[in-house]
C-alpha cells in the first residue's frame, strides 16, 4: 500500500460508508444469503432476516446483498433471490447499525430514475446506512428478456450514473437517453445527507479514469493478495489525479472454515478454505495490500453457519473492528512486541 494513500482521508459521505471504510484499516462484512448451498444455484433463504441479525449483533460491519434479474442456469449461481431494495427495505427495518450494501445494482437493467428514487429512500429509512455497489452487468441472457441491449449497456451504465447524480440535487437537470428533464421537477426523497454513495464494480465497461474520477470507491473481483495490492496502488493512483482524497478499495471472498483451526489455505473458487488462524493470516496480508473492507461469502462453508458466525466473531473481527487488537497486529507484524 503506497505512503501517498495512507495519508488521504475517505469521504465522509454517510453513515454506512464511514461505519465500513477507514482509510489504512479494513472491516469485515458478509454476502447474504448467509447460508452455505454449495451444491445448487438457488439459496433457501431459511433463517435470512434471523442470520443478518446475528451478524448485526456479533459486530460485522455490513450486509451485501446481489442484484441478479434471472437464474440463468449456465450461470450457476441466483444470488439472494428477492428484488435488492424490496429487501434492503425490510432489513432496514430490522436493523440498526449495520452498513446495508449493493454489490452490486445492475444499473442497464432499470431506469435510472427508479433506481435514484428506491436508493433515496433505503438511505432515509435506514438512517444514511446505504452504499451502492453498481456494474453493467454480466449476464447476456437477461437482456433480451427485458427488451435491452448487452452491446450498448456500458454506454446506459455512464449515463445512468449522471442521471442518478443529478436527482440527488434539488430540481437537478439532464437530458439522455433515460430521460430529459429541465429543473422543473424533483425527485424525492432526497438521500439522508447531500447523497449516497456508489462504488463501481470491476470496470463495468468504462475506462479506469472514469471508474476513479466519477464514482467513490471500486468493489474488485478476489485475486492474490499480491496481484491485489497492484491493483489497489494502480486505482489509487488513478484516483489522485483527480482528487487530493482517497477513495476505499472492497472485494468479496469465498470461504470454507476448517473444523481444524490451523488448516492451511488451499484455494476454492473465488476464496479460500483453511482453519480459522490462517483464515486470520490470510485476511491481515490483504489488509496490508491496502484493502478496506471484504465481504465473506459462506456458500461453500461445510461446518454450521452459527458456529462459523460466532468462531469468525470471537477470533477474527477483533483484529479488524478493534483499535486495541489492531495496534497489537501491526506490532507483531513490525517485529516490535518483544
Amino acid at each position: 500500500m503506497s505512503t501517498e494513500s495512507n495519508a488521504l482521508n475517505f469521504a465522509n459521505i454517510n453513515n454506512g460508508f464511514c461505519n465500513v471504510f477507514n482509510n489504512g484499516r479494513m472491516s469485515i462484512g458478509l454476502v447474504v444469503p448467509i447460508e452455505s448451498y454449495p451444491y445448487g444455484p438457488v439459496p433457501t433463504m431459511q433463517d435470512h432476516i434471523k442470520r443478518v441479525k446475528l451478524a448485526e449483533d456479533l459486530g460485522f460491519k455490513a450486509v451485501w446483498i446481489r442484484d441478479v434479474l434471472f437464474n440463468v442456469p449456465t450461470f450457476g449461481d441466483a444470488g439472494q433471490v428477492y428484488d435488492p431494495f424490496v429487501y434492503l427495505g425490510v432489513l432496514a427495518g430490522l436493523t440498526k447499525t449495520v452498513t446495508l450494501g449493493v454489490a452490486s445494482l445492475v444499473l442497464p437493467q432499470r431506469h435510472a430514475a427508479q433506481v435514484a428514487k428506491a436508493a433515496a429512500s433505503i438511505d432515509v429509512l435506514s438512517g444514511g446506512r446505504l452504499v451502492l455497489g453498481v456494474a453493467s452487468g454480466d449476464r447476456p441472457e437477461e437482456y433480451p428478456a427485458i427488451n435491452r441491449g448487452f452491446d450498448d449497456r456500458g454506454e446506459r451504465f455512464r449515463e445512468s450514473v449522471e442521471y442518478i447524480k443529478r436527482m440527488m440535487q434539488g430540481y437537478g437537470q439532464i437530458n439522455n437517453s433515460f430521460g430529459h428533464v429541465n429543473g422543473t421537477l424533483d425527485l424525492l426523497p432526497k438521500p439522508h445527507k447531500e447523497r449516497f454513495p456508489m462504488m463501481i464494480t470491476g470496470g463495468s465497461q468504462q475506462s479506469p479514469n472514469w471508474g476513479a474520477e466519477h464514482l467513490d470507491g471500486l468493489i474488485t473481483y478476489p485475486r492474490s493478495p499480491k496481484i491485489q495490492a497492484h491493483v489497489v496502488d494502480s486505482y489509487r493512483s488513478r484516483v489522485n489525479t483527480f482528487t487530493k482524497r482517497s477513495k476505499p478499495v472492497m472485494q468479496p471472498l469465498y470461504i470454507d472454515v476448517d473444523a481444524n483451526d490451523n488448516s492451511p489455505v488451499s484455494p476454492i473458487h473465488l476464496g479460500v478454505r483453511c482453519g480459522i488462524n490462517s483464515l486470520l493470516d490470510y485476511l491481515l496480508v490483504l489488509r496490508d495490500s491496502g484493502v478496506n473492507h471484504v465481504a465473506l461469502n459462506l456458500r461453500f462453508n461445510r461446518t454450521p453457519v452459527e458456529e462459523t458466525l460466532q468462531k469468525l466473531s470471537e477470533m477474527v473481527l477483533p483484529h479488524f473492528h478493534s483499535d486495541e487488537f489492531s495496534h497489537q497486529t501491526i506490532l507483531k507484524k513490525e517485529g516490535m512486541n518483544g
